[in-house]
């Protein structure tokens, strides 16, 4: 239980990232460097990217204050006036702040014709209450419309139920656990599935997508224990679809998060062209969070380091930017 606990704060305060807060960080001078690296002839693309990827996300902040106060203008319009395609998008993200970037990620997925449902997952599933308040706090302050308005808008069924759960961030932060309430939860869920002639979707929404992460751990063995198979098992039989998809994303996100984004890169990296959109945000999402644990995962379920898989599939100043955050070879 002490490891349990000890390994879910290690995560909550991102003791595991491979960007962490620069030492001797000096926000005017690294505002300094950065006008003159975009201001020449020509951008210096070496001195933007080895400041912005050795800096954590709150440094970078006071460093864009910095730069409005000295140029009157803001970093990010100069950043996006100055680069362009796949680098101008990763450098973007690095300097800004992690609830807008999750908040214009999900816009992002849910614009024009088609939703992008794996982002929508991908970010909800993964997200704090904590995490998920903040991100709806920027959607509004961006957009001016509700998260939950475009999420109902933009899907349909017992998928936009839950996924409206996650975004109201009312999950149980709590890290310690009531076995009684497993045990209990772990029979709801298998009577609204596995015991029962069709499925009653809401119980299981409302058990994964209201219940802490350690309290799901115990009700998932508790469950196994009931049933004799596993919650995934049962899920992929019983469900279908979206909402089958988000379901097994939380419960990897709560079984083991690194293998869960392992996954998602893995998949961005394989094939004929590469997911930059994906790529981007899991390399940025995670930098401060757990990303030397996904790297271990990486390693472990594909053979190859992320490093390398990285390094074969991207190219230029896009590729030395996502190289320096992943902070390392495996």
């Amino acid at each position: 239980m002490c490891q349990m606990r000890r390994n879910f704060w290690d995560k909550v305060v991102g003791s595991r990232g491979t960007i962490r807060d620069y030492t001797g960080f000096n926000a005017s001078k690294d505002a300094e460097t950065v006008r003159k690296a975009i201001k020449g002839i020509g951008t210096d693309e070496k001195t933007l990217i080895s400041i912005l990827t050795e800096r954590s996300n709150a440094q970078r902040q006071l460093m864009a204050k910095e730069y409005r106060a000295a140029s009157g203008k803001d970093l990010k319009d100069d950043l996006k006036s100055d680069l362009s395609g796949n680098l101008e998008r990763v450098i973007v993200a690095l300097v800004t702040p992690p609830a807008v970037f999750d908040a214009k990620q999900l816009k992002k997925s849910m614009k024009g014709s088609g939703t992008n449902e794996k982002a929508l997952i991908e970010i909800l599933a993964s997200r704090s209450s904590k995490q998920m308040k903040e991100v709806s706090q920027a959607y509004y302050t961006v957009y001016k419309k509700s998260l939950g308005d475009d999420i109902s808008s933009d899907t349909s069924g017992d998928f936009r139920k839950a996924l409206l759960t996650l975004a109201d961030g009312r999950r149980d932060e709590n890290v310690k656990v009531d076995e009684h309430l497993a045990k209990k939860d772990a029979q709801v869920l298998y009577s609204a599935g596995e015991k029962k002639w069709g499925t009653d979707e809401d119980k299981f929404t409302e058990i994964l997508c209201l219940r802490s992460i350690p309290q799901l751990k115990l009700t998932f063995d508790e469950y196994r224990n009931i049933s004799k198979k596993t919650i995934e098992e049962s899920i992929q039989g019983e469900m279908s679809g979206h909402f089958e998809d988000l379901l097994l994303a939380i419960v990897q996100c709560v079984t083991n998060t690194p293998a869960f984004f392992a996954e998602r890169l893995h998949q961005s990296l394989k094939g004929a062209g590469t997911d930059e959109f994906t790529l981007n945000r899991i390399m940025v999402s995670r930098s401060e969070i757990d990303l030397l644990d996904i790297r271990a995962e990486y390693k472990k379920h594909y053979g190859c380091s992320l490093y390398s898989a990285i390094k074969s599939d991207t190219s230029g100043d896009y590729k030395t930017t996502l190289l320096m955050i992943c902070g390392g070879d495996d």
